[in-house]
């Protein structure tokens, strides 16, 4: 399976807004980081991650996009 690529070894800290939907990027090649603009499509191998916000709060979204816990960080980063 190919890996999608890093664009950051560390989390996106985004304040998320309840009820609002975010596409989270799994590819790594959007230029929206850590949200999808469509690249994946132009690849074809990696499909966007739907996030519903259950609350306003900070998420950390994972920017290494190894996490085996997507699309939250879940420190694997520091394995890199």
């Amino acid at each position: 399976m190919e890996k999608p690529k890093s664009p950051q070894k560390s989390p996106y800290k985004v304040k998320v807004e309840k009820g609002k939907i975010y596409f989270w990027c799994a590819c790594g090649l959007s230029n929206k980081q850590p949200f999808c603009d469509g690249t994946h499509k132009i690849e074809g191998k990696f499909k966007s991650l739907k996030y519903l916000a259950d609350g306003s709060k900070d998420i950390y979204f994972c920017g290494c996009k190894l996490s085996q816990n997507p699309p939250f960080c879940d420190g694997s980063h520091s394995k890199l």
